[in-house]
């Protein structure tokens, strides 16, 4: 429940941080092509699902699940930003995709790993 909650909060938040974005002018585009901001909700929501299934695993096999999947996570989220570095875009259109990444995580990751043991060994 938890999890499905910081997926769809999540997703909210980065459609909206690029429907603000683009209200406000820049031109989310990579490589000439716009992305819609029901794109950036669609992606968040597959990647936060992606990351309650890891929860899942680490819950059942990790002796120390909740610190697992903060390391697991934040390392992800750091290497998520790497592509927007690089992409064929405007600065300003990175700088998007880079706040949308951090957001969804500060979102969900911290509700997720809440709901896991400290703990099961």
């Amino acid at each position: 429940m938890t999890g499905g909650f910081a997926a769809v909060a999540a997703a909210l938040a980065t459609a909206a941080i690029a429907a603000v974005s683009s209200a406000a002018g820049m031109a989310l585009e990579i490589d000439g092509k716009a992305i819609p901001p029901a794109g950036f909700a669609q992606m968040t929501l597959m990647c936060a699902v992606a990351g309650i299934l890891l929860a899942a695993a680490l819950r059942r096999w990790a002796a120390t699940p909740r610190r697992t999947f903060v390391t697991a996570t934040i390392a992800l989220t750091v290497l998520s930003l790497v592509p927007d570095l690089v992409v064929p875009a405007a600065v300003s259109t990175r700088a998007v995709l880079m706040l949308t990444h951090l957001a969804a995580a500060a979102i969900v990751i911290p509700l997720v790993a809440g709901r896991l043991p400290v703990r099961t060994r």
